[in-house]
């Protein structure tokens, strides 16, 4: 088995104090956009969607005393790629708090790129009922769509090159402090 391919770290567009500061914006703006919130829920693309939802959540009951609910979404079953990944995928729990009939769904995702994911997680959320509006969050939006997906908020634009990823990283997935990152992947041999 060959050694992981090297990532090399070329700039930290988010981290610390900045980082919080974008969810606090992120808040700020849901609040300024919807008056009533009380048949709203947020869902996170799992995994570090669900933490960028609860981290919205806990960010607008501070703000606002308003408390909204949070849910979970696994895509697995939803993705476009899912027979080249695996013959047995792993399935994780979805799990959501409310009846989706009519509610405000804010879809809540850490990185925004060709769009798939965001398209996997509509079919997904569309089969568990008929929201009445869904509208998208995401952390950071790298550009490079290949779906006509649009995020309604976004924490932080970060243009990259295709040989280049976003690495978000939360304190509830281990990591020493919240960060965005942006990394450099090494060039691909061409093919002989």
């Amino acid at each position: 088995m060959a050694p992981p391919e090297p990532r090399v770290e070329i700039a930290r567009p988010l981290t610390g104090e900045a980082f919080g500061r974008t969810i606090s914006r992120m808040a700020h703006e849901v609040l300024e956009a919807h008056e009533d919130l009380r048949h709203a829920v947020l869902i996170g693309v799992r995994t570090r969607g669900t933490h960028l939802a609860r981290r919205l959540a806990g960010r607008i009951a501070e703000i606002a005393g308003i408390e909204v609910p949070v849910g979970t979404l696994d895509i697995t079953l939803y993705r476009d790629d899912l027979r080249a990944r695996s013959d047995y995928p792993d399935l994780v729990r979805t799990e959501i708090p409310v009846d989706l009939e009519d509610a405000l769904v804010l879809l809540t995702d850490d990185v925004l790129y060709t769009g798939r994911s965001i398209r996997a997680a509509l079919e997904g959320l569309m089969a568990l009922g008929r929201p009445a509006r869904i509208e998208l969050v995401v952390l950071v939006d790298r550009g490079h769509r290949e779906l006509p997906i649009r995020a309604d908020y976004v924490g932080k634009n970060v243009p990259t090159a295709p040989t280049e990823t976003i690495r978000v990283r939360f304190v509830e997935d281990g990591a020493p402090e919240d960060a965005v990152c942006l990394m450099a992947l090494p060039e691909k041999p061409a093919a002989a």
